[in-house]
C-alpha cells in the first residue's frame, strides 16, 4: 500500500512538472476601435510565441478614452496594459502613480528609441518614462491625385499656387478641400496642417524659448490666411460639417484635397481603396519658404502599476517595443512606427518619412497640454469662431497668450 501511495504521488508530481505554468490572461485597453483586426493579429504572433500568455484587446470611443481609462486606474482596477496618449495626455496618468516605469532594464530595446519620442510619454519633472512609443504622426495635405491630374494640377510650391489650385478645382465644380469644423478637434488639425509653414520654424522656435508669444504677427496673420481660404474653398457649411462626413467626401472622390494626419491614408483606402493619394506640405508665402509639416508622438503602451501579471505584461510589451512588432505595424497599418530599425516599404510611408526630415511639432499637442485651460481647448474654439465670423485672428492671439499664462509661466506678466 505504501509503495502504490509512493507511485501515485510520483506520477502526480510528474504531471505537474510536465504541465506548464498556469495560464495568465492580460487585459489591453486602446481608443483606436479601427485598429482591432490589425491589433487581433498582432497578438496572434505573441501568443503563439508565448503559450500560457493570452491577451484580451478591448477598444473604448475615442473622445471619451482618457477618462474611462483614469477612472478605472483610479479606482485600482483598470486593464493590464493600455495604449495612453503622449505629452499631457500621459502626464495625467503618471503622476497619480497608475503607470509602471519603465527602464531600459525592464525593457532593453528602449535604448535605441528616438530621445524625442521617449521624452513625448516621460514625465517633465523629472524624465521618468511611463511607455512604451507606439507612432508618429503627421499633419499635412492629401490629395487626391486623379483628380489632380485631370484638372492639370500640380502640388502648390506658394500659398498662392494652393488658392489658384483650390479655384480651378471649384471652378471644375470639385470641392477644393473636404474639411468640416463641427468636430471640435478639426479646427486645430486645419490650423496646423495648412498654417505650420505660414507662421514658420523661427516663430515657432522663439515661442518656445519665450521671447515672443501667440500675439505676434508671424503667427496671427496665418490665422487670417487659413480663415480666408476656409471661407472660399471648404465645402459648403463647412462649419456644421462633421468629421466622418467630411472623410466620406473625399474618400468619396467629391473633394480634391484634405487636410489631416497620416493616419488618414489606411483610412480612405479602406473607405476607397482605387484612390490614388499624394501628399504635401502645405505651402508658405514664398517658393524658398521651407515647407513644414507639423508632426507629434501618437502615444505608447503602458503597464498598469496596481495589475496582477506583470511579468506577462512585462513580456508583452517587450514585444511591443521590438522591430518585428514596429515592422508589421507599419506593414499593416501603414503606420510611422516609431521602432527603431523599422523600413518603410510603403510609397506612402516613404513620402511621409522624407516630409518630416523638414518639420515642427503640432505645436498645442507637444507644448500646450499641460494646464487648463489647454491650448487645444483654446485653439479649437477660437478658430470656430474666426471661421464664423465672430472674432479676429489679432483677437486669438490675445486669447491664448492670457488664457495660457494661468499655468504657462513665460507667458505669465
Amino acid at each position: 500500500m505504501k509503495t502504490n501511495i509512493v507511485r501515485i504521488g510520483a506520477a502526480v508530481a510528474a504531471l505537474i512538472m510536465a504541465a506548464p505554468a498556469m495560464a495568465q490572461e492580460l487585459t489591453f485597453w486602446s481608443w483606436r476601435q479601427e485598429d482591432r483586426a490589425a491589433y487581433e493579429q498582432f497578438i496572434d504572433t505573441f501568443e503563439a510565441a508565448n503559450p500560457g500568455i493570452t491577451v484580451k484587446f478591448e477598444t473604448f470611443e475615442a473622445t471619451n478614452y482618457n477618462t474611462i481609462l483614469a477612472t478605472a486606474l483610479a479606482g485600482g482596477t483598470g486593464p493590464d496594459l493600455a495604449q495612453v496618449r503622449a505629452y499631457g495626455g500621459l502626464e495625467n496618468l503618471a503622476v497619480g502613480g497608475y503607470l509602471e516605469p519603465l527602464t531600459a532594464e525592464n525593457v532593453p530595446a528602449i535604448a535605441n528609441f528616438n530621445p524625442a519620442a521617449l521624452a513625448a510619454e516621460s514625465m517633465r519633472a523629472d524624465g521618468t518614462l511611463y511607455a512604451v512609443p507606439f507612432a508618429s504622426q503627421t499633419q499635412l495635405v492629401i490629395y487626391n491625385k486623379t483628380i489632380f491630374d485631370q484638372n492639370g494640377i500640380a502640388e502648390p510650391n506658394t500659398w498662392e499656387e494652393l488658392v489658384a489650385a483650390s479655384q480651378k478645382l471649384k471652378d471644375a465644380g470639385v470641392i477644393p478641400f473636404a474639411n468640416g469644423t463641427a468636430t471640435a478637434w478639426q479646427n486645430e488639425t486645419v490650423t496646423f496642417g495648412l498654417g505650420s509653414t505660414l507662421f514658420g520654424r523661427d516663430f515657432y522656435d522663439e515661442l518656445i524659448a519665450g521671447t515672443t508669444d501667440f500675439t505676434d504677427e508671424r503667427f496671427t496673420s496665418a490665422l487670417g490666411d487659413v480663415a480666408a481660404l476656409a471661407k472660399d474653398y471648404f465645402a459648403d457649411g463647412f462649419i456644421g460639417l462633421d468629421y466622418p462626413s467630411a472623410q466620406q467626401l473625399f474618400a468619396s472622390g467629391m473633394a480634391g484635397m484634405f487636410v489631416g494626419g497620416s493616419y488618414e491614408l489606411s483610412t480612405f483606402k479602406t473607405m476607397n481603396p482605387d484612390i490614388e493619394m499624394g501628399m504635401f506640405a502645405a505651402p508658405g508665402r514664398a517658393a524658398d519658404d521651407e515647407k513644414l509639416v507639423a508632426i507629434y508622438f501618437d502615444g505608447g503602451y503602458a503597464i498598469n502599476e496596481a495589475g496582477k501579471n506583470k511579468e506577462a505584461a512585462f513580456k508583452f510589451l517587450n514585444y511591443l517595443a521590438s522591430t518585428e512588432f514596429g515592422q508589421s505595424m507599419a506593414d499593416t497599418l501603414k503606420t510611422l512606427s516609431a521602432v527603431p530599425g523599422v523600413k518603410f516599404d510603403s510609397a506612402d510611408l516613404a513620402e511621409i518619412n522624407e516630409l518630416n526630415q523638414h518639420s515642427i511639432p503640432y505645436l498645442m499637442l507637444a507644448h500646450f497640454r499641460f494646464g487648463e485651460p489647454s491650448g487645444s481647448v483654446l485653439i479649437q474654439g477660437e478658430m470656430q469662431k474666426l471661421f464664423s465670423g465672430e472674432t479676429t485672428p489679432e483677437a486669438i492671439g490675445e486669447a491664448l497668450t492670457s488664457g495660457l499664462a494661468a499655468w504657462y509661466e513665460p507667458f505669465k506678466k
